[in-house]
């Protein structure tokens, strides 16, 4: 047990193309969303499927990676870590975000539009 670290495995579905920004220190960061979804069945018997939204950001080179490959509805693997952190809106309200910075990504199969256009 002493290598427990931080550590988020997740496959879902990309909700939207990468957000990708370069900035004057030459630092790369792509933001995205990824759903996952979960089947059970309900004690009556039906079945009923509860999709979670994870907030995903990668930087640099993994960001590049994103930038070339990933489009919306692609289904994707992810390894990164939880982060958490907070700011205060334009209102002085405090907002709080936790999102998944993303180590490695492993696209697992193309959205159906792309498979199409091919």
């Amino acid at each position: 047990m002493n290598t427990l670290r931080n550590r988020v495995q997740l496959i879902g579905n990309l909700g939207g193309d990468p957000e990708v920004i370069t900035f004057d220190s030459g630092k790369t960061k792509a933001n995205f969303s990824l759903a996952t979804k979960e089947v059970y069945k309900k004690e009556n018997g039906d079945y009923e499927t509860e999709t979670q939204w994870h907030k995903l950001v990668a930087w640099n080179n993994t960001a590049k990676i994103a930038e070339k490959i990933l489009k919306k509805g692609n289904e994707v693997a992810i390894e990164g870590k939880l982060t958490s952190r907070s700011y205060e809106d334009k209102n002085g309200n405090k907002k709080y975000i936790t999102e998944v910075v993303v180590n490695e990504l492993l696209l697992l199969k193309s959205s159906k539009k792309e498979e199409n256009d091919k």
